[in-house]
């Protein structure tokens, strides 16, 4: 790795997809600009979803095949294991947790979310997985008849069981809801998820609600309710804290915790863009929101690299999700939120199915289970059917399952 310079054009800080598609969109508009990636993560880029998704069931599990190749593809500068400490719009300055000062153009916060920590508990055993780090470690805990037991039936928690079966552990997947993923599925889907995992040996905890973990010869996570699970390691899927810590002491507009950005992905100090998990923006279909998928980390660091080098453009992106539950799989847009009125639509077999997710008569959200090449139309549907423009049989009508 070379020596960080004192100045760059562009500073980008974070190491995910956001600050991968920011570079490549730098790099096409102003080829001759200097980039400076500085992520603290010690690995380089990779295509995340892959670490819950492929490297388990593929024919090729080293997350290195996942790697975006961002510096020999774009010529920025890539310092990984390289911490940012301070974020100073006035001087147009980073500064490095060596005390490196570097100066920049313009400079991207694209730091993402990391998981949630159970206080209190550091041990081996207790794994997450969020980054190459936490992939490689999880795959050395569950090997063949390890009892691995999952925290978090959404959607990282069933994502992460799922792949764990590929591997002989006896898998066990405890949640605090009654139906897993009720919070995204109707009951038709919840049920169907949940006879899948059971098929595929993987046994249900409902209602267990973590309250500490004993970290002896074996693990011992205590529920709320007193109840107790035993196992050779543990994953939580605790959902995510968002990384963030620069935005305060920079003065930075915050929502909560995510940084409030401007249609062109501007936060409140002058040329510092942001984008990916941590940002709240106007989505031009739904309103203000924030997203934690890989679609919107995508589509929002490209734009923000094209505005860093000058485009001007506002971001009209409203971001999909999807994933692989053994062999089913989905594409979404919008608000998955069971608290909205839910209408299904399904094929003759009911092997597939379209959820329209609606809230005072508008659809918030369309989720295509295995449904496939209806993006386009999902985004179409939620646009034409603001105010409650379209009724019921309008909306069920416009995209067909399978």
């Amino acid at each position: 790795m070379s020596e960080i310079k004192d100045r760059y054009d562009h500073v980008i800080i974070g190491g995910g997809i956001a600050a991968d598609a920011a570079a490549r969109a730098i790099h096409q508009r102003a080829p001759e600009a200097s980039i400076a990636i500085i992520s603290a993560d010690p690995h380089q880029p990779v295509y995340r979803p892959a670490l819950s998704k492929d490297l388990w069931s593929g024919d090729d599990p080293d997350p290195d095949s996942q790697a975006l190749h961002t510096a020999e593809e774009t010529g920025a500068e890539l310092f990984t294991g390289t911490m940012v400490t301070d974020l100073l719009p006035a001087s147009h300055t980073v500064v490095t947790a060596r005390g490196q000062r570097v100066h920049y153009g313009t400079a991207l916060l694209a730091t993402g979310a990391s998981p949630r920590h159970l206080p209190g508990v550091k041990d081996p055993r207790v794994a997450y997985l969020r980054t190459v780090g936490d992939y490689r470690h999880l795959r050395d805990l569950a090997t063949d008849g390890a009892r691995v037991v999952v925290v978090g039936g959404g959607y990282i928690g069933t994502e992460v069981a799922a792949a764990l079966t590929r591997t002989g552990a006896q898998v066990t997947l405890a949640h605090s809801g009654q139906r897993l993923l009720a919070c995204l599925f109707p009951e038709s889907l919840t049920a169907h998820v949940e006879q899948v995992f059971t098929a595929r040996g993987i046994t249900l905890r409902p209602g267990f609600r973590l309250a500490s973990i004993d970290t002896g010869h074996e693990l011992v996570l205590h529920g709320e309710d007193g109840s107790t699970l035993t196992a050779d390691a543990v994953v939580l899927g605790l959902s995510a804290s968002l990384n963030t810590a620069l935005a305060a002491p920079a003065h930075l507009t915050r929502e909560g915790d995510a940084v409030v950005v401007d249609s062109q992905l501007r936060t409140s100090a002058a040329d510092v863009y942001a984008a990916g998990d941590i940002i709240w923006f106007e989505d031009p279909l739904l309103g203000r929101r924030r997203v934690e998928h890989v679609d919107h980390a995508q589509t929002s660091g490209d734009l923000a690299g094209r505005n860093m080098a000058g485009a001007g453009e506002d971001y009209t992106a409203t971001p999909l999700f999807f994933s692989d539950l053994f062999d089913d799989g989905y594409e979404a847009v919008g608000e998955l939120d069971t608290r909205h009125e839910t209408h299904e639509v399904w094929n003759q077999d009911r092997t597939a199915a379209v959820i329209h997710y609606l809230k005072d008569g508008a659809v918030r959200g369309v989720l295509l289970w295995n449904t496939w090449d209806s993006v386009p139309a999902a985004r179409q549907l939620i646009a034409d059917s603001a105010g409650g423009a379209l009724s019921t049989e309008e909306i069920t009508a416009r995209i067909q399952p399978g």
